[in-house]
């Protein structure tokens, strides 16, 4: 008898541990510690992509590292000069055409020669548009592209290996010389219609304001 009830004390011993064991195992899946992975793969605690364990000299990119963009001009101003009606600067949008900023100076005279200018041409920010007549194109105007170029000394330039033949030029096409503003080119004129025209580029030097150095500038850029 005695060995049988050790047996069966035994017995119980172990069904107790079995049922034990069964139970720490289900408190175990039930823990947080124990719990499923999150929806993007990681588990709960996982803090692998926090700025606190990201590699030392590195850091989560913000808005503010992203590069702005620029900014585009709301305007441009192109110089129209030659035989337009209003001969001057326009305002315009980018992206303008040649023929807009033409029909922005007031359209082109009857004397334009429109086939010698690239209507279809895009217009840039700062450049100098010349509608020219027949003379002009016979002696080889530059129309296009041509902005405006400086000289060491500041003053602007009208379209670069073109002449300006003094006899035929009107006030706009004289202002793209150097050192030519709106009141010299006038006297200019004024001077050709007293005098009925240049004999020689040399008579320049006759018009009021225009001086040794300015003729310098002026001399391979005209012609009579």
């Amino acid at each position: 008898m005695p060995a049988f009830a050790g047996a069966a004390v035994f017995v119980v011993a172990v069904i107790i541990a079995i049922i034990m064991t069964v139970l720490q195992s289900g408190a175990a899946i039930d823990t947080p510690a124990a719990s499923a992975l999150s929806e993007d793969g990681k588990s709960a605690g996982d803090t692998s992509d926090s700025p606190a364990h990201m590699p030392s000299g590195t850091r989560a990119a913000s808005p503010a590292d992203t590069p702005a963009s620029q900014p585009t001009p709301a305007k441009i101003f192109v110089h129209v000069v030659g035989e337009v009606a209003k001969p001057g600067l326009v305002e315009l949008a980018p992206g303008t055409r040649v023929a807009e900023a033409v029909t922005a100076a007031g359209g082109a005279t009857p004397a334009a020669v429109l086939d010698a200018v690239n209507l279809a041409r895009v217009t840039s920010d700062g450049e100098q548009i010349v509608v020219p007549n027949a003379e002009q194109v016979a002696a080889g105007i530059q129309t296009s592209p041509s902005a405006v170029q400086s000289t060491s000394e500041g003053a602007s330039q009208g379209p670069s290996g073109s002449l300006v033949n003094l006899n035929t030029a009107d006030a706009a096409l004289l202002e793209t010389l150097p050192r030519i503003g709106p009141s010299l080119a006038q006297r200019i004129l004024d001077w050709r219609q007293a005098n009925g025209a240049f004999a020689t580029i040399d008579q320049l030097m006759e018009v009021s304001g225009v001086g040794a150095k300015t003729f310098e500038g002026l001399r391979e850029r005209v012609t009579v």
